[in-house]
């Protein structure tokens, strides 16, 4: 169980400074523009720390944990982002008035590479530190 939660730790620290540089800077004028409409008024922590804790669990035990290699890792986590992040945005599309299409394709791309990126690069850094 240790080696999980420290596995879990590594890849949270990766997942937050790709997500974070991703969303502060490149992606945040892309969905204020899309989407901005639909923004909350103030941000809420609460659901964001839980979605980080869930997701990256959900990485290392799919994609990290066991996979024999960091690019096996990475191949996992690329399905594994895809799958989220398509169920996700396919069915705010479905459900959502104002939910654009181009929406849907940049976040099931930018879902696809973080996951890869986060489960390959989770799975090298736990090889290196946890042996």
């Amino acid at each position: 169980m240790t080696e999980f939660l420290l596995t879990w730790l590594i890849s949270a620290i990766v997942f937050l400074v790709i997500d974070l540089a991703w969303i502060g800077g490149v992606a945040k004028s892309f969905y204020r523009d899309k989407i901005g409409h639909l923004l909350a008024d103030k941000f809420r922590l609460v659901p964001a720390v839980l979605f980080y804790v869930f997701y990256v669990a959900g990485v290392v035990w799919f994609c990290v944990w066991g996979a024999e290699s960091w690019d096996a890792a990475a191949i996992s986590g690329a399905l594994f982002g895809f799958f989220c992040y398509a169920t996700y945005d396919m069915t705010n599309y479905a459900t959502l008035r104002n939910w654009p299409l181009q929406m849907v394709f940049v976040d099931i791309a930018w879902g696809t590479v973080l996951s890869a990126s986060v489960a390959g690069i989770g799975a090298y850094l736990s090889s290196i530190l946890l042996k």
